[in-house]
């Protein structure tokens, strides 16, 4: 029982250093990746003994050490209690979401077999929409603790867009669970490494022969709810083209307007951290998680007969590297797109996910349905 509680312990420390790790990371890369986009040179300036790491002194050391030593002004007819709160609420969903994020098959140690997962929930998919719909409160409790009508202003906007892109990220999700057949990720996975032909009837030959030999990764599946998730997972963000709580030529700077030093941090690293629970959540639902393609537990079975068979632990480091390298990717484009495109007007955003994201997810349910029925 002991042995148990540390592994799962351990798991836990292992999932919140790597997110936090990365999200700073990101930090980096954005900044570095904007300034090669607009050509110019980015964060330079802080150095150790003279070495600026092209920028990560300054963005990994200088930066944090500036924000935890600044004062933490509070507005005097602001809510003191609240005010400390929502920076909490706002970085706390996005790291316990990970629990349920498998980024592993199993890993044998002697007799004993670990489930590369923190937690090994049967409604996982359950859990991951109820603590993500958490992060709203963080902005509205910030906004309105703040007094300040700039502040409130960018906590209604986001409570707005936040709710309303729930509702397609949802819907989007139902034909995942329709197709795999359960709510629990770590099955979600596992049922996206067998091959499309698996999902097909035998009289349905030709598909067989062209498109049997792809993996059933939900992008194959599933490609519209793939689009509409991701559109949404960026809308959950609150990043362009869809920063409208923080709109700065508008608002000034949004729901943080009032905040400073390690609770402005906070909510700084919390977006970041929302970045890579959406981009493990794409790759668990859409990309095999960590699944490589043709890859068993005991090695690659290839679809044309040949096999490469593997050690234990070889496949377990390629199952967890796939892992990473697809979430870095998606965090990557993520970035990517913030530097792409210009920000939606209100009205455009919420036309978006009521007028388009929101039939095309029904659309999908419908024909999800239909094509499952067909092929049972």
């Amino acid at each position: 029982m002991i042995v148990d509680i540390g592994i799962i312990a351990l798991k836990a420390f292992l999932v919140l250093f790597m997110v936090l790790n990365l999200a700073g990371v990101l930090g980096w890369i954005e900044r570095k990746g904007s300034a090669l986009m607009q050509d110019r040179i980015g964060a330079n300036r802080a150095s150790i003994l003279g070495f600026a790491g092209m920028g990560l002194i300054n963005t990994l050391v200088a930066d944090p050490i500036k924000f935890l030593t600044k004062e933490d002004f509070i507005p005097p007819r602001g809510d003191k209690f609240l005010h400390t709160l929502a920076p909490c609420m706002a970085l706390f969903p996005a790291l316990v979401t990970f629990a349920v994020i498998p980024f592993g098959d199993t890993l044998q140690i002697g007799e004993r077999v670990i489930n590369l997962q923190v937690a090994n929930l049967n409604i996982g998919i359950l859990y991951v929409f109820a603590m993500g719909s958490l992060g709203v409160y963080g902005i509205v409790i910030g906004a309105w603790a703040s007094n300040n009508k700039f502040s409130l202003l960018g906590g209604v906007r986001g409570s707005a867009q936040m709710i309303s892109y729930e509702v397609a990220m949802g819907l989007s999700v139902i034909g995942i669970l329709m197709v795999y057949g359960t709510l629990e990720l770590q099955e979600i996975a596992r049922g996206q490494g067998t091959l499309i032909r698996e999902f097909l009837p035998e009289s349905w030959r030709f598909l067989k022969s062209a498109i049997g030999w792809l993996p059933a990764w939900g992008i194959f599946l599933q490609p519209l709810a793939f689009l509409l998730f991701f559109t949404a997972a960026v809308a959950e963000t609150k990043r362009v083209p869809f920063d409208l709580p923080e709109g700065e030529s508008e608002i000034v700077a949004g729901y943080h307007v009032e905040y400073s030093g390690g609770k402005f941090l906070m909510f700084f690293a919390g977006e970041f951290a929302e970045i890579v629970t959406a981009a493990a959540l794409m790759t668990t639902l859409f990309f095999g998680g960590w699944q490589v393609p043709y890859l068993l537990r005991d090695g690659f079975h290839f679809p044309w007969g040949a096999s490469w068979l593997l050690p234990h632990l070889a496949v377990v480091l390629l199952q967890v590297g796939a892992f990473a390298v697809k979430v870095v990717f998606f965090c990557w484009l993520q970035i990517l797109l913030r530097w792409s495109v210009p920000r939606f007007r209100y009205d455009q955003v919420m036309r978006l996910g009521w007028k388009m994201l929101l039939p095309l997810a029904l659309f999908n349910v419908i024909v999800t349905a239909l094509v499952i029925v067909a092929v049972q």
